[in-house]
């Protein structure tokens, strides 16, 4: 059997020292640690681009989460790939910098695992976001204070991923002043 170069994650080391490939679905049901991104969209009034997972998604459907998320594809850059799926799932193209990266394991439903060695990107935009909605349903931009709310009132609306992240995001930019500087 033949299998698409997109259906690929690259697998990794605890160093993101690359190790090999293994089909997605696959590698969330082993699970394996593979690589991946996630994309954070700031507007000028520093508010946080979110959106929510169309209800058609494999796993976490419907669950609110950051602009967008992906796996690298094999020979793919991490900044090409949280561009290319930040035009996918919002229609947006702005400059993205890398901020962190760390790792995470977590279940996510329907025997799957998230375990990937995340990249996580930020950017900052004006434009209206057109989302692609095979990927999204809805969207909104929110002040991090309304946020940290959200989170802490009712996690489960949110995906896992993004609730981690979140944990990791705030230390490295505890005052929304910092987000801009950032860019």
């Amino acid at each position: 059997m033949i299998i698409n170069p997109i259906d690929l994650v690259v697998l990794v080391d605890e160093n993101d020292k690359e190790i090999g490939l293994m089909e997605k679905f696959q590698a969330h049901t082993v699970p394996a640690l593979h690589r991946a991104v996630s994309v954070f969209i700031f507007n000028s009034r520093k508010q946080m681009l979110l959106q929510r997972r169309a209800e058609s998604k494999y796993h976490s459907a419907s669950l609110w989460t950051n602009a967008a998320c992906t796996h690298p594809y094999p020979g793919e850059s991490n900044s090409v790939a949280a561009a290319r799926r930040l035009k996918q799932e919002m229609g947006l193209e702005t400059e993205l910098r890398e901020i962190f990266h760390f790792i995470y394991r977590a279940e996510v439903g329907k025997g799957l695992i998230e375990y990937e060695y995340d990249h996580v990107f930020i950017g900052f935009s004006d434009e209206l976001p057109k989302p692609n909605l095979d990927e999204v349903c809805e969207y909104e931009y929110i002040d991090l204070a309304d946020l940290k709310e959200r989170l802490q009132n009712d996690p489960n609306r949110f995906t896992v991923w993004f609730r981690k992240i979140m944990d990791e995001f705030s230390t490295h930019f505890p005052e929304t002043s910092e987000i801009k500087s950032a860019i």
